[in-house]
């Protein structure tokens, strides 16, 4: 390996190691988010809890309905302590990574229709202006034909009528008095 090439392997590693450490930043305040969620989550459960606890305790809520709402509030609590977890994290991680992909698929979507709408747009006009351009151009052709019938009319018109460029051997005897038959 030359030194040259070392060069260019330390330049490519130092400028991809900035973009591998934001990486590395933008996943650990992830995480962060995540288990700062799932503490809140957690919360929410433990709450829920104690509230279902102290509503059966002063008769709003009967025996059943307390069992159904302290049930479904420890679920909450346990869901909370999952996404604390390292699986709990990754889990989290995951299912951001596919809404990120739906996201970017989506807006990828939006992207070609805006593309298709400005291509077939782009070319709409331009049959628009290839139109013009030919009906300008027959339009020009007419005005020059009509030009020249008027101009050999008027020509015609002053030429005499008995006269003729081209002569038959013995037509001249069918002519009486300048009149053709």
């Amino acid at each position: 390996m030359s030194f040259r090439e070392i060069v260019v392997t330390v330049r490519a590693v130092n400028r991809a190691s900035s973009a591998f450490s934001r990486i590395q930043s933008d996943a650990e305040s992830l995480t962060a988010r995540i288990k700062s969620l799932g503490s809140v989550i957690m919360g929410v459960g433990a709450t829920g809890v104690a509230i279902g606890h102290i509503a059966h305790q002063f008769g709003i809520l009967n025996d059943e309905q307390a069992k159904v709402v302290n049930t479904t509030m420890m679920v909450v609590t346990v869901l909370g302590m999952f996404m604390r977890t390292s699986w709990g994290v990754a889990v989290a991680q995951e299912v951001y990574a596919a809404a990120c992909w739906i996201a970017t698929a989506a807006q990828s979507a939006l992207n070609i229709s805006y593309a298709t709408f400005l291509a077939l747009t782009g070319v709409g006009i331009a049959v628009i202006i290839a139109a013009a351009a030919a009906m300008w151009y027959f339009a020009s052709q007419m005005n020059s034909a009509t030009a020249s019938v008027q101009e050999f009319n008027a020509a015609a018109a002053e030429v005499p009528t008995h006269t003729r460029s081209i002569r038959r051997a013995g037509e001249e005897e069918n002519y009486r008095a300048g009149v053709e038959y």
